[in-house]
């Protein structure tokens, strides 16, 4: 009697694994909880947690729950921008990615929300654009006096 080939039923990681635990990350490091915390919170190690972020263990649903909980959001949250989406948010998603992994992005973005005042706020995006070659012009103080109709 021949014997049925026995597979694995363990599904290895895929870009949408890799997706969430990238968003994990983004979500861990803005509100500044260390992976030893965010483990001990959900009963597991470290180890595992890098594992998720890094997209080589896949997160079941009860687990992706309760991160959610911990990192308070939902959990449509780690799905925002998933490979293969398209649609509104899906650029803006990976941009966040982008800076929430930068060595400094998180301290930028912490500064930023410190101002409080959606015109200096303003401000410094104007003249972040001008540095960067994106603004009006190639004066970053002429770029900010302009975008408040003054001289």
């Amino acid at each position: 009697m021949i014997e049925p080939a026995r597979h694995s039923m363990k599904k290895s990681p895929n870009d949408i694994d890799r997706h969430v635990g990238s968003r994990v990350r983004a979500r861990r490091l803005a509100l500044g909880i260390t992976q030893e915390a965010l483990g001990a919170a959900l009963g597991i190690t470290f180890q595992q947690i890098q594992k998720y972020e890094k997209g080589v263990n896949r997160i079941g649903s009860g687990r992706l729950q309760g991160i959610c909980d911990v990192l308070d959001v939902p959990v449509g949250y780690f799905f925002d921008g998933t490979p293969g989406t398209e649609g509104f948010g899906a650029d803006a998603a990976k941009d966040f990615d982008a800076i929430m992994t930068m060595p400094d992005g998180i301290r930028l973005v912490r500064a930023f929300m410190a101002l409080g005042d959606p015109g200096l706020q303003r401000n410094l995006v104007v003249l972040v654009e001008a540095a960067v070659g994106l603004g009006c012009g190639s004066d970053p103080v002429k770029n900010v006096r302009e975008s408040h109709g003054r001289p």
